[in-house]
């Protein structure tokens, strides 16, 4: 059996808990609920690929404008714009939400008609052939119902997206939203068709409230499975991988 090789993320902590990183190649599935962090990690992990290996990369958002996401990126340091202009970076707006900015009314929209999975895959391969993309990111999988509100035809889509990602042999990371906020939880589709899982939470432990990290899944390596803090700083996530969020310090 061939010996999976690995991606590191950039993400403090984690490639610790992934012995390594990241399968390369592979669709990664982050799951995390409203302000854990999700387009942080995602964009964080693009960041340390452009930056550190000389590895490019895409975001597709199915929920924020460009000029948004990339305001709150620049908080972070991560100059987005000057990539764009080098080839290293792009950005494909696939939101439901759409501003008729000739309108006199400045009317928004919701759902994009033009929109078909099939129409965005492609223009993932084509900017994936363009810039030489070795990272793909995919944020939010949860917009979907506003262009697929019929479960059985968004499985499907979801399906061909994942399918489509793993053509492209770029290590792909696409997040959805976490519905609970305990340890409790359904298992939604998605979780079955990615490679990995991964999930941000916040938990509350009595009056206290922590953020947790925890490796659900990861076909093709050995992974750390406990649930290990993690916090949001200025240059971005870090977790902590010697710490539990149950016992302070260590394993008890």
């Amino acid at each position: 059996m061939s010996k999976t090789e690995k991606v590191q993320t950039g993400i403090p902590g984690l490639d610790e808990m992934l012995y390594g990183g990241l399968p390369k190649g592979r669709v990664i599935l982050l799951v995390g609920g409203p302000g854990t962090g999700k387009t942080i990690f995602a964009t964080q992990f693009l960041m340390h690929g452009i930056r550190e290996l000389d590895e490019n990369g895409i975001f597709v958002s199915l929920d924020e404008s460009k000029n948004h996401y990339i305001t709150e990126m620049n908080s972070f340091g991560w100059d987005l714009e000057n990539l764009e202009k080098e080839k290293k970076w792009c950005f494909i707006d696939a939101s439901p939400i759409k501003e008729e900015s000739e309108s006199e009314t400045g009317k928004i929209t919701v759902g994009n008609k033009d929109f078909t999975m099939s129409n965005l895959i492609e223009e993932i391969q084509k900017k994936a052939k363009e810039i030489n993309a070795q990272r793909i990111i995919v944020d939010p999988l949860t917009s979907l119902v506003f262009h697929y509100p019929e479960s059985i035809k968004r499985r499907s889509a979801v399906l061909k997206l994942i399918d489509a990602l793993t053509k492209t042999n770029a290590t792909s990371i696409v997040t959805t939203e976490l519905k609970t906020s305990g340890l409790e939880r359904s298992i939604v589709l998605e979780e079955y068709l990615s490679h990995g899982v991964v999930i941000l939470q916040t938990l509350h432990i009595g009056k206290e409230s922590t953020r947790a990290f925890r490796i659900e899944k990861m076909r093709g390596t050995p992974i750390d499975p406990k649930i290990r803090p993690y916090r949001i700083t200025e240059n971005g996530i870090e977790i902590y991988p010697q710490e539990s969020v149950f016992y302070g310090v260590g394993e008890a």
